[in-house]
């Protein structure tokens, strides 16, 4: 992807989260925390489960039970 269709692409993107801004008003703060608050509950369970997986194989690895 070349320079200048990179910069459109983000400047669509600006504009888009600059009007949702707008209509939101004041519930944009809270829709905001609510968003960061869900990714980071959906990435916080990814490595719980990744570190999960990694310990069960290397108990299978060691021979544990």
């Amino acid at each position: 992807m070349g320079t200048f269709a990179r910069f459109v692409v983000y400047l669509f993107i600006a504009i888009c989260v600059i009007v949702i801004a707008v209509i939101l008003g004041a519930y944009g703060s809270w829709y905001f925390a609510w968003m960061v608050g869900t990714v980071m509950m959906v990435l916080i369970a990814a490595a719980g489960a990744a570190l999960l997986d990694t310990q069960e194989e290397e108990r299978r690895r060691s021979g544990g039970h």
